[in-house]
């Protein structure tokens, strides 16, 4: 089986974090060529900061870390300490990094390794706000159309989770959702819709402690802090978090896992109400063309297989 190339592009969260160990525990799958970041979940120090933790977690010192956008594109910054913690890490034991930042911006980072690699060879994997993935798109459309497609976590067709309309990767910038969903692309997305049913429960959590390397004790801590607020039974009545940036990573090892189907997606950039909502033509009301393959079921149990997988890998 030939290995699915990859760019992760996060904002580590929590989730971001167990994505890059699901990726990085999998290196006879995938080949991750350079972690970029992005501010999201919390500033960009503090994103480029944590995703050199993780990597160094995984033991994998190779793979180079890039700083990119520290602010959306027209809006100020939307951060989540409620939900991550202060440092966006909370609960993951992890010591300060000692690899050093590369010091390529992420746009420029994007750009130089899809001209680098063949053509169509690429997938880029956002999983967090599209800010450097709009960028590059912009600043070099040629090059980036040697990208094979964009695996990326966003968006919702029902409810979001940080307004009524909206998801926090799009809400927090919508006119770079809208660059990236425009731009032609093969894209997935990985919405609310199905991020929803891959809960971290109790069981769940007890069984990636017991796998006990580091790796997995320090997932269980993220995972663990990350369940108080997720797991608020009163707001979303589930018995677990929900695990979204890790979806991703199980459609790169698993596609079977999933369901969902071609539907033209829009981004809403121009109601303050409905902001960085995702207008997902489910049922095919319009003429417009599909852009984007919508997910919106998964194997539960299969998904936390993979992860569990992964995290079994390190040593």
């Amino acid at each position: 089986m030939q290995r699915k190339r990859i760019i992760v592009d996060c904002d580590p969260g929590q989730d971001d974090a167990i994505a890059l160990l699901m990726a990085l525990g999998a290196p006879q799958r995938i080949d991750v060529l350079a972690v970029t970041c992005v501010a999201g979940n919390v500033p960009l120090r503090l994103t480029e900061w944590n995703a050199r933790r993780v990597v160094e977690l995984a033991g994998r010192e190779d793979v180079p870390v890039h700083a990119g956008c520290g602010r959306p594109l027209l809006r100020s910054l939307r951060t989540a300490e409620h939900v991550h913690g202060e440092t966006g890490l909370d609960g993951s034991g992890l010591p300060d990094p000692q690899m050093p930042l590369a010091g390529t911006h992420a746009v420029d980072a994007i750009l130089a390794m899809l001209a680098a690699e063949p053509e169509g060879s690429v997938t880029l994997c956002p999983l967090g706000p599209l800010t450097n993935i709009a960028l590059a798109m912009v600043k070099d459309p040629v090059t980036f159309a040697r990208a094979k497609e964009i695996v990326l976590m966003g968006g919702a067709m029902d409810l979001g989770n940080v307004t009524p309309a909206a998801e926090f990767n799009f809400h927090v910038d919508p006119h770079a959702a809208r660059i990236v969903f425009e731009f032609g692309l093969p894209i997935t997305m990985m919405g609310l819709d199905v991020t929803h049913k891959v809960l971290v429960t109790d069981h769940r959590l007890d069984a990636v402690r017991a796998i006990g390397n580091r790796q997995a004790q320090a997932a269980h801590g993220m995972l663990e802090f990350y369940n108080r607020f997720d797991r608020d039974r009163e707001r979303y009545g589930s018995d677990g978090a929900p695990l979204h940036d890790p979806c991703v990573i199980a459609w790169l090892l698993d596609a079977s896992i999933f369901s969902g189907r071609d539907c033209h997606v829009g981004i809403e950039t121009d109601s303050g109400s409905c902001m960085g909502r995702s207008v997902v033509d489910w049922w095919r009301s319009t003429d417009v063309p599909a852009n984007a393959h919508v997910v919106s079921g998964v194997d539960e149990d299969a998904f936390f297989g993979l992860l569990e997988a992964s995290l079994r890998a390190f040593p």
